[in-house]
């Protein structure tokens, strides 16, 4: 078995969208920034990371009410390639739990 999980912790950025598909499937997106001070090499390294995130299913419309623009937040799910509309690949964190972070 291969294995894609990524936790990311952050603020969301851009407020959650709720969109139900023709299938009634609901699917809250939205957008968190992480920063960090990260070790690599022994050297210190800044990290930023601006990640989209959607979560899909009923508990994605509770989560569309609660979150709101600078809620810190942490993020577990698994990564998947979207495109852009223009067609520009991006990486999309596919959220399968949201913690709100005090």
């Amino acid at each position: 078995m291969t294995e894609n999980c990524l936790v990311l912790t952050g603020e969301v950025m851009r407020a959650p969208q709720l969109s139900i598909t023709p299938a009634g499937i609901a699917h809250c997106k939205f957008s968190i920034d992480h920063k960090s001070t990260q070790t690599e090499a022994g050297l210190n390294r800044q990290s930023f990371v601006r990640m989209q995130v959607v979560a899909t299913g009923s508990w994605s419309q509770n989560l569309s009410r609660e979150l709101v623009l600078g809620t810190q937040v942490k993020v577990t799910g698994f990564i998947n390639r979207h495109e852009s509309r223009n067609g520009n690949p991006i990486l999309v964190l596919h959220a399968q739990n949201v913690e709100m972070i005090n």
